[in-house]
This record gives C-alpha cells, structure tokens and sequence, in this order.
C-alpha cells in the first residue's frame, strides 16, 4: 500500500478494523502534531489529566523534528500499522 501525504494516512486510520496499542496511538498523535504543527509550546497539563499528559509528552518527545520528517514518519507509521489493522 503506498501513501502519498498526510491526509491521506490520516484518513486510512479511520478504516482500521481493530484498535492498536495505546503506544501506537500516542506515536501517532505525537508525529501528526509535530507534522501539522511543529514543536510543542503549549503548556504541560497538570493535576490528574493523565490522557492529556500522554499526549503531551507524546508530542513533545519529537521536538526538533522537521514537519517533514514528522510527516514521512507518521506515513511510515500508518502504513505498517494498516497492515495489521486493516
């Protein structure tokens, strides 16, 4: 299977069949932010928001990353996940 940009491998994460890991979820929230968005200023969630921090640290693990390269990864990434929950 070949993806060709952004929109396309996000639009074909929502035909997976089955669910991926929660690490794969959050890999994938992390490279698109980064692709779409570049490096994380946000403020870092506090308290108990645990899924918000998730994300956060997700995201911010790939700080310095170029949008482009965010963006090969992450196709990258869907393409070998399509693979096993398409």
């Amino acid at each position: 299977m070949t993806i060709t940009n952004l929109e396309e491998a996000k639009n074909l994460t929502q035909q997976f069949t089955s669910k991926p890991s929660t690490e794969d979820l959050l890999k994938l929230y992390g490279l698109y932010k980064q692709a779409t968005a570049g490096d994380n200023l946000t403020e870092r969630p506090g308290g108990f928001d645990f899924k918000a921090a998730a994300k956060y640290n997700s995201w911010t693990h790939f700080k310095g990353t170029s949008k482009e390269q965010a963006e090969a990864l992450y196709i990258s990434l869907v393409a070998e996940l399509a693979s096993k929950h398409i």
